[in-house]
């Protein structure tokens, strides 16, 4: 028998998929990567095993997934077509890579995931995969089994009594980390349809959040968030943390028409609040303490950082010397940001570092101006000499 490692979420798709694997020959093992979903994986391993892997593995990659993949995207300024965080993005090189750790020490030939062929996820578990070990076999069973709708598959784990908690009437994809959250298929798939409230998990209805503002202080030491309200806390605490938070305030739905990189678009619903708390404050915290040419450059820097994440391509040489550049820019992205949350909002209402490049004297229009406007008449004239 041939043994393949398969990504293994205990969902619909991988769940068949150890089945289909099965009865083609395959010794699955599946591997449990534990990101931060906030599930038993106990239970999944055992449920796993049940429908019919030789082995399970669950490994805890949850701080490896803050402080190496979402922190680097932070001071990034990574986000995917101005809307999307990128969330399932970054954890999907996380997972191959340890899924091809395994994969050698099991000695297995093949590794295998649960994508379809019209996804990006494909992509990313299998350039990583192949950029780390070229040998190894791909396997992908979504994109070659039979099953043509996601109720087709339902109907094969009733009959082959596979565990699994989707039905006919949920029927929505879902995947969560401590990053966020994404939810699509079902009714999502109308464009024009407003997302229904029973699907969000992470944040408060708006409607219902509370209704007086929600005031905190996120506090930055070379890019990193370390502080929330002025207390330390370890990198996974603060992002748990501040979703929790941002969820109660109703912080980071976001509702996007995306362009896949297999060249479709599609209807991706996320939840982000955490996430979205840390982007904009250290966004407005670089904007406080950057000169502008590094501020208008980085911009470009993060458009293409973003693209590399979503493009499955992290492991790769650009995405390294881009972190390099990255780092530079971050050495006085210190400060302490002030942020207000109100039934969906986030907005920055204070920042301040000893790395400031605001200087009082120079913006007001009061008493203490220093600015000599007499000087501006002949800055115009050399501005606009070339044209």
């Amino acid at each position: 028998m041939k043994k393949i490692v398969l990504a293994y979420s205990g969902g619909l798709d991988t769940s068949c998929a150890i089945k289909w694997l099965n009865d083609r020959g395959y010794d699955v093992i599946a591997f449990i990567a534990d990101v931060g979903q906030g599930e038993n994986f106990e239970e999944i391993k055992k449920r796993a095993i049940k429908t019919g892997a030789s082995k399970a593995y669950a490994v805890n990659l949850q701080k490896e997934f803050v402080k190496n993949y979402i922190f680097p995207a932070i001071k990034a300024g990574a986000i995917y077509e101005g809307k999307y965080l990128l969330s399932t993005a970054l954890s999907r090189p996380l997972i191959a890579k340890h899924q091809v750790f395994i994969a050698h020490k099991e000695k297995a030939t093949a590794i295998g995931h649960g994508c379809t062929g019209k996804g990006n996820d494909q992509v990313r578990f299998e350039v990583t995969a192949r950029l780390l070990d070229p040998l190894l076999e791909n396997v992908a069973p979504v994109r070659i089994w039979e099953f043509k709708t996601r109720e087709e598959e339902i109907d094969y784990a009733q009959e082959k009594k596979i565990p699994v908690n989707v039905t006919k009437k949920s029927p929505y994809s879902i995947d969560i980390n401590i990053y966020g959250r994404s939810i699509e298929c079902g009714i999502l798939e109308d464009p024009w349809a407003e997302p229904p409230e029973k699907i969000y998990y992470l944040t408060t209805s708006p409607e219902k959040a509370p209704n007086k503002p929600t005031y905190i202080t996120v506090d930055f030491e070379k890019g990193i968030p370390k502080k929330i309200n002025g207390q330390s806390y370890a990198p996974l605490a603060l992002l748990n943390k501040l979703n929790q938070i941002g969820g109660q305030n109703g912080v980071g739905r976001v509702d996007s028409i995306e362009n896949r990189l297999v060249g479709i678009k599609s209807r991706e619903i996320y939840e982000n609040p955490g996430g979205t708390i840390l982007y904009l404050a250290h966004r407005e915290l670089e904007h406080l303490v950057l000169d502008r040419e590094t501020l208008h450059y980085k911009e470009g820097m993060a458009h293409k950082y973003a693209e590399l994440i979503y493009y499955g391509l992290w492991e790769t040489p650009l995405r390294k010397q881009l972190d390099a550049y990255i780092d530079e820019t971050q050495k006085h992205v210190t400060g302490t940001v002030r942020l207000k949350l109100y039934k969906g909002n986030c907005v920055p209402v204070g920042r301040k570092s000893p790395y400031s490049r605001y200087k009082e004297e120079l913006a007001t229009y009061g008493s203490k101006d220093k600015f000599d406007q007499k000087l501006a008449e002949g800055f115009i004239k050399i501005w606009g000499m070339p044209y």
